[in-house]
């Protein structure tokens, strides 16, 4: 479903009468107009209305589904530039291409800090079974996206084939 509100735009109109009411409700202090009180409560609602719309325009994402992408699980994230995802052992290099691209527009978001520099870093891994009883993490590939742009057209995909071959 395709949401065609702008929201941000909405926000700015809001914000343009929140100010307007409150310019007014100052004035209405100053030449001491009856209703004067009646614009305090207009000028708060106004307020409550801008934060809300505010709230909206940063909530509605809609989320993209990538063809040929596996179900992951999360197994770190430090909340600024870097995770790891983990998915099950028999996959191909279009699956981990697809499910990197999956966790790249899944996982971002505009409050994840910039710390160590300006790129979110997805790792993907799997478990490698060496012998019975000893097993190993294997990384299969990573992805580096944009922590600013949503629609990130430069995000650079980088398969490690060595490790895709040990898997079988």
């Amino acid at each position: 479903m395709e949401n065609s509100f702008d929201f941000s735009q909405y926000t700015q109109y809001c914000s343009y009468a929140t100010i307007s009411f409150f310019v007014l409700t100052i004035l209405s202090f100053i030449l001491k107009w009856g209703f004067r009180f009646r614009l305090v409560g207009v000028t708060s609602f106004m307020g409550v209305v801008t934060a809300s719309i505010f709230a909206l325009s940063l909530g509605l994402f809609t989320p993209v589904k990538i063809e040929g992408a596996l179900s992951y699980h999360l197994v770190y994230d430090n909340g600024a530039n870097q995770a790891v995802i983990t998915v099950p052992a028999p996959i191909t290099e279009k699956e981990v291409d697809a499910t990197l691209r999956q966790a790249a527009d899944d996982l971002f978001s505009p409050g994840r800090l910039g710390l160590g520099g300006d790129q979110l870093i997805i790792r993907i891994r799997s478990v490698f079974h060496l012998e019975n009883g000893i097993s190993q993490p294997l990384y299969l590939g990573e992805v580096k996206r944009s922590l600013a742009n949503r629609q990130d057209e430069n995000m650079d995909v980088k398969i490690f084939t060595d490790n895709l071959k040990k898997l079988g």
